[in-house]
């Protein structure tokens, strides 16, 4: 069975985007290496990618340009022959090499991807869609980048959930940037 892993930065009081959606705010200085490292090696898993309609239309307007190209090409050239799904009842077609659009049953089509063998898959952002498989129990491993920041208002990532989501430290890291990485596993109970 497939590890599903939702990778999400957050402001210190819960946000994964501002009111309007605005995340410019988790974006880091381009010269810090350590953060880029980790962002390299983080997108050298392989797998799959999903988001929803929001983090996907980002994502495409700039990992396939010629300046994502320029600014991070390692994880340029992943991003864009990796695997994607978008979910999106709005969308009508996915136009980002390598991508599926899924206009419904969102947690049917994910309860299926993770029975199919092969390479785990990663949510990247895309919080409404962490929320609602954070709810179905299944997302495998969370891993959580807290950037030392407050906004007045936003988004929360587990806006909506109506059941406890019990959750298990598993691995922390502190970056030289203030932010700090926070890996759970959920705990059946």
């Amino acid at each position: 069975m497939r590890k599903l892993v939702a990778f999400t930065q957050l402001t210190l009081n819960g946000f994964f985007a501002g009111p309007a959606g605005d995340i410019s705010w988790a974006h880091k200085d381009s010269r810090d290496t350590e953060w880029n490292e980790f962002v390299a090696g983080n997108a050298s898993g392989g797998g799959m990618l999903l988001f929803g309609r929001i983090t996907y239309e980002m994502m495409a307007s700039f990992w396939p340009t010629p300046m994502a190209q320029q600014m991070n090409p390692i994880v340029a050239e992943r991003m864009n022959w990796m695997p994607k799904v978008v979910f999106s009842r709005t969308l009508d077609e996915a136009s980002w090499a390598n991508t599926t659009l899924v206009k419904d049953n969102l947690v049917a089509e994910v309860r299926q991807l993770k029975s199919e063998p092969g390479p785990g898959m990663a949510i990247l952002g895309s919080g409404s869609i962490v929320a609602q498989l954070a709810e179905a129990g299944l997302i495998d491993e969370y891993q959580l980048v807290i950037n030392p920041l407050a906004l007045g208002q936003g988004k929360p990532l587990f806006d909506g959930i109506q059941a406890k989501l019990s959750l298990k430290l598993t691995k922390t890291r502190t970056f030289g940037n203030g932010s700090v990485l926070l890996c759970y596993e959920p705990v059946g109970e």
